[in-house]
């Protein structure tokens, strides 16, 4: 818990000053105030971000974290947790739609082990930091131990500062893990105090029967298990996930690095709730790539007060909405740094 005491105590606010100057900058663009939108905002979030009136993004990185969960048991997803190892396989030989995309967008995928329950061969772009074999089925008692949570952000901390000799400029977030959304869903009721059936979704298809035994089963943990809404530590060793938490602590790496962290879908916004929590001042350098078809995300967006970019009705997960929101905060800070002004173009202004 110290690592992430020490992490949390070195994330400072956003520079105020930048981001004036960089909001000058781009209303002194030759084009009328404010008509780029989000374009414009996420340029002055970057800037504050990064401590630069014109920051240049070079590395882009997505961290997509793989973790299985005891949960699964209980019927709650489509697919079997056989598939949490096959697309990690995937994942490494760059076929999954990730890699498509992270391709598409100039981004690095770093792949980490936080907790699939099997022993996964060995691969230099594997990288291990597996808590355990997986979580225990939170109908039964809590998800993991609070050290096993502890140790799950604690292994997020450390897989992005390992990645930083290699650059990061950018970050996206992104998950791999047969039923995760039924711990992101019991995450999501337990901070917001959100009804379950109203932030539960279909995860990876589930038909109207198969949801409403999801709903149950996620009512029984968390009437079983208790989680403390105000002890985000709690909530994750009771109802959460190892990539949940690895994730959280990538995010909160990423502010007390200064990175501007592009969250993924239903599950990242999970962690995000987890590290908000732990610390509040994560917030600004939290940028929302989409909005999922998981109904429970849009609750999540709105409780942290975060605009999506994009609503493509996505629920793939892994990284993908993160690789379109990077190519968007791209585009923004091409826009603050590569458009003339007025003055350079010679163009009036407005009278």
């Amino acid at each position: 818990m110290d690592k992430i005491q020490q992490v949390i105590a070195d994330i400072k606010p956003l520079d105020e000053k930048v981001m004036a100057a960089a909001r000058m900058r781009q209303d002194s663009l030759t084009k009328p105030q404010g008509s780029l939108g989000q374009l414009e905002s996420l340029s002055i979030q970057v800037a504050g971000i990064k401590g630069h009136t014109r920051p240049q993004i070079t590395h882009n990185v997505i961290f997509t974290l793989v973790g299985d969960h005891g949960v699964t048991q209980e019927g709650v997803s489509a697919y079997p947790s056989e598939v949490t190892p096959q697309m990690v396989y995937n994942f490494l030989r760059g076929g999954a739609g990730i890699n498509v995309l992270a391709r598409h967008v100039g981004a690095r995928v770093v792949v980490a082990d936080l907790g699939v329950a099997s022993v996964l061969e060995r691969h230099p772009d594997l990288k291990d930091k597996k808590v355990a074999m997986g979580t225990q089925n939170m109908v039964k008692g809590p998800a993991m131990s609070r050290e096993e949570a502890i140790r799950s952000i604690e292994s997020g901390i450390e897989l992005l500062e390992e990645e930083l000799a290699k650059g990061i400029d950018i970050l996206g977030t992104g998950d791999m893990g047969i039923g995760n959304t039924t711990p992101s869903s019991a995450i999501t009721a337990a901070i917001t105090g959100y009804d379950v059936a109203t932030v539960t979704g279909r995860g990876t298809g589930l038909d109207d029967k198969a949801w409403s035994q999801k709903v149950e089963v996620i009512k029984k943990a968390l009437d079983l298990n208790q989680p403390d809404p105000k002890d985000a530590i709690d909530v994750l060793a009771k109802v959460g996930g190892f990539e949940i938490g690895g994730i959280a602590g990538v995010i909160l790496a990423g502010a007390r690095y200064r990175i501007p962290v592009v969250i993924d879908g239903f599950i990242s916004g999970a962690a995000a709730l987890i590290a908000t929590l732990l610390s509040p001042q994560v917030k600004p350098y939290l940028i929302a790539s989409h909005q999922s078809v998981e109904q429970g995300h849009k609750v999540i967006l709105d409780f942290l007060g975060l605009k999506p970019l994009l609503n493509l009705d996505l629920r793939l997960g892994e990284g993908t909405g993160a690789a379109l929101g990077i190519f968007l905060v791209e585009a923004g800070l091409k826009i603050l740094n590569e458009m003339a002004t007025f003055s350079d173009a010679g163009v009036s202004e407005k009278v």
